[in-house]
């Protein structure tokens, strides 16, 4: 898989609400704050603003566009931000399990959005990439997030066979295509994997490793594959991404040897040898440094978790799925 792909992969964003608002008048409601998720949504019809806490400057939304909200912080969406607030559940209580929550008989401003939490470890990989708001307004963009916002805006409209499913598809390409745009945007001045992946060079080097993590990739390697000389490749990694190529490349590793170690049963010499390390010892020294515990000490703390756990939810899609759908 590519970069994006795997990370998301380990982090398995789980989709546990997708829903439309359909306001009319004058309208003003407050979400609350809910960590480790992000909340996806796209105006359909109509404009509102946007407030963040914690953001000095509101967004204005206008038909077509898309957000992002990576740090579950509280929000609040308004035809007017001088108004004062009603609290989310009020208003989204009938469209609990999907479908449209209409405020003021609705009419003037309509929006479909999805909250997804984060159910894999190590969700900053990704979120700490992201800035509070990933506002998405340019024309070009808005074309790509038509389809499966209208998709979704008929599934919640009208309830079919399978819909249930489709919307959580739906909601999963909305989130993709967002990240996408977003990359493909420049991500000017940013540090970190996914700005480096918008810089052609370094963006080759990355999807190398993620292709094959176990290869014995070195620094003449990694340069060459993204057509520099090894000092040059080195610093500009360094200065894009924030590590050092062979520093990326462990924690890499590490991530998707504790993802195995929670999720399988592959033993730790087998899971050792698929990431490149020649001895269970050397391997447990890197995973060690990295991930703060031994291999069996991770493996044996995420299976506990597990076991106590229903098939679907952690801890926190449990408390995901008692606050306010959208």
């Amino acid at each position: 898989m590519d970069p994006l792909s795997d990370v998301l992969s380990l982090l398995k964003p789980h989709n546990y609400m997708s829903a439309g608002f359909d306001a009319g008048g004058e309208w003003s409601i407050q979400f609350p704050e809910s960590r480790d998720s992000i909340k996806c949504g796209a105006v359909v019809s109509g404009q509102c603003w946007l407030s963040v806490g914690g953001v000095a400057d509101a967004v204005h939304l206008g038909t077509g566009d898309c957000f992002l909200l990576p740090y579950g912080r509280p929000f609040r969406l308004a035809s007017d931000l001088t108004l004062s607030s009603v609290e989310a559940v009020t208003v989204f209580s009938a469209a609990r399990n999907g479908g449209i929550a209409v405020h003021k008989g609705g009419g003037d401003c309509f929006l479909v959005s999805s909250r997804f939490a984060l159910t894999g470890n190590h969700a900053s990989v990704l979120l700490g990439m992201l800035p509070p708001i990933v506002h998405i307004r340019k024309d070009s963009d808005q074309s790509v997030l038509r389809w499966p916002v209208e998709l979704m805006m008929r599934e919640l409209r009208e309830r079919q066979p399978g819909g249930f499913l489709l919307v959580q598809h739906l909601a999963h390409m909305m989130l993709i295509e967002a990240l996408r745009l977003h990359l493909a945007g420049g991500l000017q001045g940013g540090v970190g994997w996914l700005f480096a992946l918008a810089d052609k060079q370094m963006g080759a080097a990355i999807n190398a490793m993620h292709e094959n993590p176990a290869r014995h990739w070195t620094l003449q390697t990694l340069a060459e594959r993204a057509g520099m000389s090894r000092s040059t490749f080195a610093l500009k990694f360094k200065q894009t991404v924030g590590k050092s190529p062979m520093e990326y490349l462990t924690r890499w590793r590490m991530l998707v040897a504790g993802d195995r170690l929670e999720n399988s049963s592959d033993p730790v010499s087998a899971i050792a040898l698929s990431l490149g390390y020649d001895s269970e010892s050397a391997f447990s020294t890197a995973f060690k440094r990295v991930m703060g515990c031994s291999p069996r000490q991770y493996g044996h703390s995420g299976r506990t978790a597990l076991s106590s756990e229903s098939p679907l939810a952690s801890p926190l899609v449990r408390r995901a799925l008692s606050e306010s759908p959208a």
